[in-house]
């Protein structure tokens, strides 16, 4: 059985495993790797789709309708096998439909399409959510690439730097050591439209712009090699690495954590997204590779 599927511009080429949907490998013609290896001494993951929570739940449970459900950190979407719809040179579909096992833990019908297309220098990753049932489903979603820190060609980590579409003076918001949401809010450590990388930023876990200025970003260092980074109509930014480790996570999110304390139902969760029957939403990001 197949792990993974290649698709190629004549720029770059993508892997996508079964696994998650996952983006596992973003590779310039020429063998120059963009992403993540994966290497559990940092982090296993490369790009998990987050669905149908993003972040964590206080105590791992979130309640619907009076009754409690147990749910990993960021749902179950990017450890679940997703069947591939259809594939060519440069695009593959995939869809992860409810399951016995999905509905002991979420009770609704849903599908969840992952569509990569690569078009010149641009890999463009839009899902769609779907509620398939009779009632009304909650759901959150997001996106969680983690690309090389430091970036092909450049002289090490030092350097690097997003620089984004517009400035972002505006306050972020600030995790428990758990990872919950509070309601303190940090500083922006964004110097006008840029912000320099550097590991002190992620002693606190990651950095969260509640409704980003930016629809776009550009992460670059002292190298041949940048990536122009698209994230339309994304609700909240998160950016995120362990301090040392060789990535940097940019994530694009429709949802958030729970607050801290948070005991109330699901429906009435803040970043919840409320699908009627038969309805769907899609959501994007691209990377552009530059140079």
């Amino acid at each position: 059985m197949a792990e993974t599927v290649t698709i190629a511009t004549e720029l770059f080429e993508a892997e996508i495993a079964f696994a998650g949907a996952e983006l596992i490998g973003l590779r310039q013609h020429g063998g120059q790797e963009l992403m993540h290896s994966g290497d559990p001494a940092w982090w296993s993951g490369r790009a998990p789709l987050l669905f149908p929570n993003v972040g964590a739940l206080n105590d791992d449970v979130y309640r619907l309708d009076g009754r409690e459900f147990a749910m990993p950190k960021h749902g179950f979407a990017r450890r679940s096998r997703f069947d591939l719809v259809e594939s060519s040179a440069s695009a593959a579909h995939f869809r992860l439909t409810d399951s016995a096992e999905t509905r002991a833990i979420y009770p609704f019908a849903f599908a969840l399409d992952m569509a990569f297309v690569g078009e010149g220098a641009t890999l463009t990753m839009t899902a769609t959510v779907r509620n398939r049932g009779e009632v009304d489903m909650p759901a959150s979603f997001g996106f969680h690439p983690a690309f090389r820190w430091p970036l092909p060609g450049a002289s090490g980590r030092t350097g690097h730097r997003l620089v984004f579409e517009r400035p972002e003076p505006a306050p972020l918001c600030k995790l428990t050591p758990g990872g919950l949401m509070t309601a303190d809010a940090r500083p922006s450590p964004v110097v006008g439209d840029t912000l320099e990388l550097n590991d002190e930023l992620f002693t606190a876990d990651a950095l969260i712009w509640d409704h980003p200025a930016s629809g776009r970003l550009r992460y670059e260092g002292d190298g041949p090699v940048a990536l122009d980074i698209g994230f339309p109509d994304a609700e909240w930014l998160g950016v995120w690495t362990k301090p040392g480790a060789p990535f940097v996570c940019v994530e694009p999110w429709w949802g958030h954590a729970d607050p801290a304390g948070y005991e109330g139902e699901i429906w009435d969760k803040p970043g919840i997204i409320r699908f009627a029957p038969s309805e769907s939403r899609e959501f994007a990001m691209q990377v552009t590779l530059t140079r």
